[in-house]
Order: C-alpha cells, then sequence, then structure tokens
C-alpha cells in the first residue's frame, strides 16, 4: 500500500476530480469546496462489488444528520464516474445504491488514494477507509 501524504494532525491533502452528485450530474469537486466544514472522506474499493455497500447507503442515508453537524460526508474509488452513475442508478434489490444522497468522487488515476496512503497498487484499487478532515 502507498504511504501517501496524508498525516495525522496535519491539513487533509486537497484533491480536484469529477464527482458524481446526488442529483446524478457531474461536477469538478474538491476537498477546498468545503473549506469551514467537517469532512467525512471514504475510500471504498470498486463498485458493483459486495465488500462496502452497506456502508456507503448508509453513509448516504444519515447525509441530513451529518449536515446538521457542518459535515459533508464524500465516497470515493478509483472508478470512472461513468461507473458510479451506473451503480448510483442500479436499484438496492439489485446490488445498487440508488438513491444515493452524497457524492461519489472517481479516481480512474489513483492519485487520490495514493495521496491518502490507501491505494493497494499491486491491484489497483482503494483499500476500504474512512478519514475525519475539518478545513
Amino acid at each position: 500500500m502507498s504511504s501517501g501524504n496524508a498525516k495525522i494532525g496535519h491539513p487533509a491533502p486537497n484533491f480536484k476530480a469529477t464527482a458524481v452528485m446526488p442529483d446524478g450530474q457531474f461536477k469538478g469537486l474538491s476537498l477546498s469546496d468545503y473549506k469551514g466544514k467537517y469532512v467525512v472522506f471514504f475510500f471504498y474499493p470498486l463498485d458493483f462489488t459486495f465488500v462496502c455497500p452497506t456502508e456507503i447507503i448508509a453513509f448516504s442515508d444519515r447525509a441530513e444528520e451529518f449536515k446538521k453537524l457542518n459535515c459533508q460526508v464524500i465516497g470515493a474509488s478509483v472508478d470512472f464516474h461513468f461507473c458510479h452513475l451506473a451503480w448510483i442508478n442500479t436499484p438496492k434489490k439489485q446490488g445498487g445504491l440508488r438513491p444515493m444522497n452524497i457524492p461519489l468522487v472517481s479516481d480512474p488515476k489513483h492519485t487520490i488514494a495514493q495521496d491518502y496512503g490507501v491505494l493497494k497498487a499491486d491491484e489497483g484499487i482503494s483499500v476500504p477507509s474512512w478519514l475525519e478532515a475539518w478545513q
């Protein structure tokens, strides 16, 4: 796994990437967009796997509770945003995430996962990880 640039007690590495927003639109997103807020930023290995969907859905289902605490939840994987959208548009009963109330960031070049030290380079995936940051 990569060592990354994220260090406890230091500012989280900023990132800029395409995300699928709760309304299904693609949007450029960066950590700096949430300056002044708490952020829960989590990684999961891949879309359409059975490793983390229950956790992703749990975060999504509680998005409003987090917002009341001035906290944004953001998910990320190494998949392309088109794959994120397909997974989001798939009903839960068919292994999907619909509906989704949090953005999912696309990291196909693995730079964000590497910066955060969660890239399992030999497999080209990010390991399940939850990080808290505040701006």
